[in-house]
């Protein structure tokens, strides 16, 4: 009697079973030494997961059903491998209400959600919310956008500026980062951006907060530094 055919795996499981493959324990530790959970969490690298994503392609569902999994790692490529022109508004509010780890939100952020075409205005309404990994996406779509927004005027990245000096004031150490982020990064993106950075950061380092004082620091620091004034005026 001939033997049944087993099913034919689904793109799904076969990412999933190639995730569990390269599961590594020791990384887990280490992952959360830096802050991330490791509830759910395999311990891969990010070069490893960049290699599958470049293997399974642009796939919006295959996105989606990734993210449903909960993993860590499955959702970090999910983020890889989705079609930002597909990707809609519902999507991304689902999404952000599910980040539990900076790594996450950041790769998201800077790999699917800053090139939707709502990223500078969801930027703003999420820098603006009190749920500390939506606001520090909000702070972070502002950083990615300030770096690979090459087609934005200068006035979409000043919107932002009154934001971040609101911002300032949250001792949430991932918030507080993102902020710090967000500033530098406008303050690199050209000399006219770079003044009103610094302008900012100074008025940020008169605010009655330690989270103020270190963001304004660090950006300073930064921003005034020879490294990025020689770069701003080549």
């Amino acid at each position: 009697m001939a033997r049944a055919k087993e099913p034919k795996k689904t793109a799904l499981e076969t990412v999933m079973k190639e995730l569990k493959s390269h599961a590594n324990p020791k990384n887990v530790e280490g992952m959360a030494r830096f802050g991330i959970s490791a509830k759910n969490t395999l311990g891969i690298s990010i070069p490893i997961l960049r290699n599958m994503a470049k293997k399974a392609g642009t796939d919006h569902d295959l996105a989606l059903k990734l993210w449903a999994t909960g993993v860590h790692e499955a959702r970090i490529l999910a983020c890889l491998v989705d079609d930002p022109k597909a990707v809609t508004e519902r999507q991304m509010e689902n999404w952000v209400n599910e980040f539990d780890s900076w790594d996450v939100c950041d790769q998201c952020c800077g790999s699917l959600f800053d090139k939707t075409e709502c990223a500078h205005r969801r930027a703003i309404e999420w820098a603006n919310r009190k749920e500390e990994f939506v606001k520090r996406a909000g702070f972070a779509m502002m950083a990615v956008l300030a770096w690979h927004d090459k087609e934005a005027e200068d006035e979409s990245f000043l919107k932002f500026l009154p934001i971040i000096v609101k911002g300032a004031t949250d001792e949430r150490n991932f918030v507080k980062k993102a902020v710090n982020w967000a500033l530098r990064q406008i303050g690199k993106r050209n000399r006219a951006l770079n003044m009103k950075a610094i302008e900012t950061s100074k008025k940020i380092q008169l605010i009655d907060s330690k989270s103020a004082r270190w963001i304004a620091s660090d950006a300073l620091r930064e921003l005034t530094g020879a490294a990025v004034q020689k770069r701003l005026k080549s």
